[in-house]
């Protein structure tokens, strides 16, 4: 996602609205967490529950700062002997070394698991061509099957139309992705980036780490902030931003003629300072680029908003594919 100068074949769009796509997928980095106390060391630092996730099951997660603000986003999930966490690629060593620093006594060691597992999105009528690889295919978001070839993940529907995530050895995967192709049409890796921003699930990349606490990127919305277990870094924040009230920064979907991650926008009716940040972009169909961008909740109600300054691209807003709880 931070590639917004790059675009996107119009045949591109056309294959995931009318027929099925497949994407090798470069952008993330996967990190294995192994030992005996992966799971519960994890469960110590990450937003989401960890202890209890099951052979079966996804789970978007965080990584904070003690001031609770994002450094990572994560999606994990079991794998073998290990908790995988699939990363963007420009963060994950950073938060390798971070996390490392803290597992002390614990027995748990951080792997860059990256060059041995390939990565590939699907997006449209793609079960036939994945039926020839995984003898059942998950339901259910962030369900996750398990077979001989790596894990296949249903994850958010994006244009109305179903996706799926094979994360597996990269050898594995590189064998079969010309039989791929017989089947469905091939997509790029900045076709996912655009799916995913209108599934309205934000990644935190290089340019936006430690900007936000989780429900600025609507992680408590989305699933990936548990708010019954115990401590992680920044915890106290995170809970104090839930419950003291009214949520008054959130992420929308937009579309502009150009942005890029981590450029600051702007509301007309006070150029002076920033209402908000764009976390992601990808190119959009008939160009320009649509994007997640963080802000403030009242500058969407009325006047314009700018990328880069107040006179810089407009902002147009499009509607999210799920809601904000009411009391946000």
């Amino acid at each position: 996602m931070n590639s917004p100068t790059a675009s996107l074949e119009p045949s591109e769009f056309t294959a995931v609205q009318t027929a099925g796509v497949f994407m090798p997928l470069t952008q993330f980095g996967a990190i294995d967490v192994k030992g005996d106390d992966a799971a519960s060391f994890l469960h110590t630092q990450l937003t989401n529950d960890v202890q209890h996730l099951d052979a079966s099951t996804a789970r978007l997660a965080g990584y904070c700062s003690p001031k609770g603000r994002l450094l990572a986003s994560f999606l994990m999930w079991r794998t073998g002997d290990a908790v995988r966490l699939l990363v963007s690629h420009d963060v994950q060593a950073a938060v390798q070394k971070r996390l490392s620093m803290f597992v002390l006594r614990a027995k748990a060691k951080l792997v860059d698991a990256t060059p041995e597992i390939g990565a590939v999105g699907f997006a449209g009528d793609v079960r036939g061509a994945l039926s020839g690889i995984f003898d059942a295919l998950p339901d259910g978001v962030h369900v996750k099957v398990e077979g001989p070839h790596g894990a296949l993940i249903r994850v958010p529907d994006a244009a109305h139309r179903p996706r799926f995530l094979w994360v597996g050895p990269k050898a594995d995967i590189d064998a079969r992705l010309a039989k791929l192709e017989q089947k469905l049409t091939r997509g790029s890796a900045a076709l996912w980036d655009w799916l995913d921003i209108h599934a309205g699930e934000p990644r935190i990349t290089q340019p936006t780490s430690e900007q936000f606490v989780p429900q600025m990127v609507n992680f408590d919305v989305l699933g990936g902030v548990n708010f019954k277990k115990g401590c992680y870094p920044g915890q106290e924040i995170v809970a104090r931003s839930q419950y003291r009230g009214t949520i008054k920064r959130r992420t929308a979907l937009a579309h502009a003629d150009s942005a890029a991650p981590g450029n600051e926008v702007f509301h007309s009716n006070d150029p002076g300072q920033p209402c908000g940040l764009v976390i992601n972009v990808a190119p959009a169909p008939g160009g320009g680029v649509d994007c997640l961008v963080e802000i403030k909740l009242a500058a969407i109600d009325n006047g314009a908003v700018h990328v880069g300054s107040a006179d810089g691209p407009a902002l147009t807003f499009l509607a999210l594919p799920y809601a904000f709880p009411a009391d946000a």
